[in-house]
């Protein structure tokens, strides 16, 4: 049977969210069709399928620089190699990850003579994502209506998401929800044995950067005793500054930070607790992963993501210092260390409470499980070709 001649357009597979996300597809897409990734920066962190042909537009680093001019001449040079790469090729459909791709997408597949269809997918919550940055918003308000709408649908990770590009940023094609997907395991491979003579390990897993927020992990721990590990694997620009906070609080012995790591999953499962201290987050792959190893989770109800996760939508008000008890794990506000200290207290001594939310976790994320996921994303590229 003749396969349909799909292309993926992504920044890069490194070792982010999004990138996790399509590299999890990319093990199904190969298998219905005929995929081209086509990858703006060579750098890989998440391997991708053998059966797969792969492009590189440009070096490992070539988005790696604060000069907008410079940033300006990598769209263009992005721009001219994607269009004569997609002209050649003749796609049938073509899919992009993140803003920037789904911009080119816009600027080159739609002045195509062979009209691929076009699916882009938004993975982070834009007003939250600009709002400290004006030059950045500003752009992102020009570019989006003007080159998302001139694709066939988006689809995002959120329903907040699709909210906002629609209220705050003029997107006006048609607009689907489809959640990350994760792999799990047919039993739940966590196994709640901890003591309470023992120290009670905390992980939180995620790239060191400001909208992640550890150092509330931090700032949580003093107001609790030396008995708690905390380990952060990941990296980024704040890791100096996580060490230097503990260095400074006498929270050393404390503190864990093993770098990037490709076994998240053995880490979680040696862990008691996992949080997510996000200030925003498009959708939190890791969240759900903890709860897919049966590991209870500890939130920030920040947008978006894990209210739809915790507590299926449905909205809360919490009181500032204090915790909320929702469905599949607890919230807190963001940026509430008094809150965050009493919610990993609560779970350390509340043993009942720990294993059901260990349960209730992994019942929940069965929901997101590879096969479903990729059976609406299938779903929704089918439909486009018909």
């Amino acid at each position: 049977m003749h396969k349909k001649k799909l292309c993926v357009l992504a920044i890069s597979l490194s070792s982010g969210g999004a990138e996790r996300v399509i590299s999890l597809l990319l093990k199904h897409l190969v298998h219905d069709f005929d995929v081209t990734l086509i990858l703006l920066s060579n750098n890989i962190f998440f391997e991708p399928p053998k059966n797969l042909k792969i492009i590189f537009l440009g070096k490992p680093d070539v988005l790696v620089t604060t000069s907008p001019l410079r940033k300006l001449k990598s769209m263009a040079q992005f721009v001219y190699k994607y269009r004569a790469i997609a002209k050649k090729e003749k796609f049938d459909i073509v899919m992009s990850f993140l803003a920037l791709p789904n911009i080119i997408n816009g600027l080159v597949t739609t002045k195509l003579k062979s009209k691929p269809k076009t699916i882009i997918s938004e993975r982070c919550f834009p007003s939250k994502m600009y709002e400290k940055n004006n030059f950045a918003m500003k752009i992102a308000k020009t570019f989006y209506p003007r080159f998302y709408n001139k694709t066939d649908v988006l689809f995002s990770n959120s329903l907040h998401i699709n909210k906002d590009l629609k209220d705050n940023f003029g997107i006006k094609i048609p607009m689907e929800l489809i959640y990350n997907p994760i792999e799990i395991d047919d039993e739940k491979p966590h196994h709640d044995t901890y003591k309470i003579t023992e120290d009670f390990k905390i992980i939180s897993v995620g790239s060191h950067t400001p909208a992640k927020n550890q150092i509330l992990l931090l700032k949580a721990l003093k107001h609790l005793n030396t008995e708690y590990k905390l380990t952060i694997p990941g990296a980024g620009a704040l890791t100096t500054s996580l060490t230097d906070f503990a260095k400074n609080n006498d929270l050393e012995n404390q503190l864990i930070l093993p770098g990037s790591v490709k076994n998240v999953k053995e880490y979680l499962l040696n862990s008691d607790c996992f949080v997510l201290a996000s200030n925003t987050e498009g959708f939190p792959n890791v969240l759900l992963e903890a709860m897919a190893v049966g590991l209870p989770v500890i939130s920030t109800n920040c947008l978006s993501g894990p209210l739809e996760i915790l507590n299926d939508n449905e909205p809360i008000t919490i009181a500032k210092g204090e915790f909320y008890l929702a469905k599949y794990g607890i919230l807190i506000n963001v940026d509430d260390d008094i809150a965050l200290s009493k919610a990993i207290l609560f779970l350390r001594n509340n043993e009942d409470q720990r294993k059901t939310y260990c349960d209730l976790g992994f019942q929940k994320a069965q929901n997101f499980s590879l096969p479903k996921i990729y059976d609406q994303v299938k779903h929704l590229i089918n439909n486009q070709i018909n």
